[in-house]
């Protein structure tokens, strides 16, 4: 098909998104930098409301909307997927999965989203290691691998600050808050005179010497990279690779990252080359592989361009695009 109905939640205005993205507010012209999908098709963003009550239940006794079949119905992550399939069903449908297989491996409630990605004709994941598990959980679409993307124009190459400091960001739930804390102390006691700042939700209270931010806009985000010398983030077991957002457009900034390993996040930060990674739930290693890099600001700043360079060479938008293109060309 070349056309493609791109689903995003309302409460994400992809024309809000374009205006602040034309003022450089934000990264991409589309969240994920989606846009650039549309090498391939010819690609129509649609705004999905949640569904309700009256809507579920018309979809659920089969007496919701007419599928589109003139268009291929195209999702960013599986509660996106529901709510096309619900609202607006298209006749063949496509989408990422992102949180559905910890959900199963955690014993969480799954609801209806088995049955939702089993209509689908095409899934894909951001990790290898959710490849085995989503196959269990729905058997039936094709299922590929695809590596994440940000927007490289926007996070761009910065200069090494001549103040030490440690940036962390992120607050998704598999943010390990208890274990980055630790790590910071650890820091902190040995080198007291190196600036440390959080980027977080977490309610615990931090530690002396840390500065909490709790929100920041993408441009100021790109600031705070920039102000880093090394970025550092925990997080908990995982399969969906928490922290490659983060590590990618730190990489992109020209900041080596120190990052707990869990499966799937060797693909995104290569370690000894772009960053230093450390098993789940060790503050200690975490701290040592930053205190490493804080006193070797050369070997920092190699790591570094070393991360913007595996970037540009392999985690691009269009490089994602292409990905997603070829896995989506026989339908």
């Amino acid at each position: 098909m070349t056309r493609w109905d791109l689903g995003f939640p309302a409460e994400t205005s992809i024309e809000q998104w374009e205006r602040r993205h034309a003022e450089g507010d934000v990264p991409g012209r589309w969240p994920y930098g989606l846009d650039a999908l549309s090498a391939f098709a010819d690609v129509r963003p649609i705004s999905l409301p949640v569904p309700g009550s009256l809507t579920k239940a018309r979809a659920r006794v089969g007496i919701g909307p007419r599928p589109v079949r003139d268009a291929l119905g195209l999702t960013w992550d599986e509660n996106t997927a529901w709510r096309m399939s619900t609202a607006a069903p298209h006749a063949t449908q496509a989408s990422g999965v992102i949180w559905l297989t910890d959900t199963a491996a955690r014993g969480g409630e799954l609801g209806s989203l088995p049955r939702t990605l089993s209509r689908c004709a095409v899934l894909w994941v951001l990790s290898e290691a959710q490849i085995a598990p989503l196959r269990a959980i729905v058997p039936g679409p094709q299922i590929g691998y695809v590596r994440f993307a940000i927007d490289h124009d926007f996070f761009t190459p910065r200069p090494l600050p001549e103040t030490l400091r440690v940036v962390s960001v992120g607050g998704d739930r598999d943010r390990d808050a208890d274990t980055l804390y630790r790590a910071f102390e650890i820091i902190h006691a040995a080198m007291p005179q190196v600036e440390l700042v959080a980027q977080t939700s977490s309610s615990l209270a931090p530690p002396a010497g840390v500065t909490v931010i709790r929100h920041l806009p993408h441009a100021e985000l790109r600031d705070l990279y920039a102000s880093a010398t090394v970025v550092m983030i925990a997080t908990r077991a995982n399969l969906h690779v928490s922290g490659m957002t983060v590590s990618l457009e730190a990489m992109a900034t020209g900041r080596p990252v120190t990052i707990t390993r869990t499966p799937g996040m060797d693909d995104y930060v290569a370690h000894d080359r772009t960053g230093l990674l450390s098993a789940v739930g060790d503050p200690d290693a975490l701290a040592a592989h930053t205190l490493e890099l804080l006193r070797d600001p050369q070997r920092a700043e190699e790591m570094g361009a070393a991360g913007r360079r595996r970037v540009e060479a392999r985690f691009t938008p269009m490089l994602m695009a292409k990905q997603i293109g070829t896995l989506l060309s026989d339908l």
